[in-house]
């Protein structure tokens, strides 16, 4: 591992941390002591989605290995640039399912927000990664057609905000957009999908914790962790600010290809999680994005991989194998279907 660079640790706001992260695939390398001869795909790739990521996350990258499983993760590489079959730009329909600008409605009793196309890191099989952001940005206007929507659809009783990472945002905006929602009688659950508190430990500040712990709305936060090397002592120490203030946690991750497809990462990573009290929820199969087809595990190892996870671990700690599918009213369980 490398050491938090003195600039990045608990002396300056999450914002300015924020601010620092790296852009740059040559500083990347040469941070992490990589060789050069990666630099020209990096390039490239980062040309079409580029590199983001901050200085708490490469810390707990090992230094000279091309391999590590963090990297695997915010590396470009030219594995993008290769067209495949069967990947697209909207693998998940979230076009289709956008009735006002940056409200999805896919599934009955919940509705979810694009609240900013702003993200911490950019992980590389992102499924929103040619998301039109620009053009599907609820806070242009205030988040009122939205919030309008919300308010005429009494079977809506959840709310998630999404992104992009909804905590890229200010905690005024933010609990002034969940102050709003929770004005809404029919509404009862609020629910945050963040990674922030994984890449930005930092982000889990006071104002944070202290406008969660007095919404009017039952508070889930859903992180997003793929191995349990991103478990630093920062992200174990910010998962307890946020269970101080009753934050229900759960944790939803991406099987991908030379980062967590085998049974005993799986499994520390599920004994990581639950140790500081984060349910795991979901595991799932990689959307499929255009760009990030060198991450995708076929079914029939996914399954068995969740099978010998079921005879491992208690069942509270085995996660759903699910895909989001278009035009569908659920996520499609896999872990039931016949092995093959």
């Amino acid at each position: 591992m490398i050491p938090h660079p003195a600039r990045n640790c608990q002396t300056i706001g999450w914002q300015q941390a924020l601010a620092q992260a790296i852009r740059n695939p040559a500083e990347l390398l040469a941070l992490l002591d990589l060789p050069a001869s990666l630099l020209p795909a990096a390039r490239q790739a980062a040309a079409q989605f580029p590199l983001r990521v901050t200085h708490s996350y490469l810390a707990q990258i090992k230094k000279g290995d091309p391999h590590d499983p963090l990297l695997r993760q915010v590396l470009p590489l030219g594995e993008e640039q290769a067209p495949c079959e069967g990947f697209s730009q909207d693998p998940v329909g979230d076009l289709d399912a956008m009735p006002v600008p940056g409200l999805l409605h896919k599934y009955a009793g919940r509705v979810l927000l694009v609240t900013t196309g702003a993200c911490a890191i950019h992980c590389r099989y992102c499924f929103r990664r040619h998301f039109p952001y620009a053009e599907a940005n609820p806070a242009s206007t205030d988040w009122q057609a939205a919030l309008d929507y919300i308010a005429a659809d009494a079977s809506v009783s959840e709310v998630i905000l999404s992104g992009g990472d909804p905590l890229s945002l200010s905690d005024s905006r933010l609990a002034a957009l969940v102050g709003r929602l929770a004005a809404i009688p029919h509404l009862k659950r609020l629910r945050l999908h963040t990674r922030l508190p994984v890449v930005l430990p930092e982000r889990v500040d006071p104002a944070l914790v202290d406008w969660l712990g007095n919404c009017a709305l039952q508070t889930i936060m859903v992180i997003h962790v793929n191995h349990a090397n991103e478990v630093s002592q920062a992200v174990r120490d910010a998962l307890g600010r946020l269970r101080g203030c009753g934050v229900s946690l759960l944790n939803q991750s991406v099987l991908l290809r030379g980062v967590n497809d085998n049974l005993p990462t799986l499994a520390a990573l599920s004994e990581a999680l639950f140790a500081h009290s984060v349910l795991p929820y979901y595991l799932h199969q990689l959307d499929r994005v255009q760009g990030a087809a060198h991450f995708a595990v076929s079914d029939s190892e996914a399954r068995r991989l969740l099978h010998a996870l079921r005879e491992t671990l208690p069942g509270y700690m085995v996660p759903q194998l699910v895909r989001d599918q278009p035009g569908q009213t659920a996520k499609i369980p896999l872990e039931s279907l016949k092995l093959v």
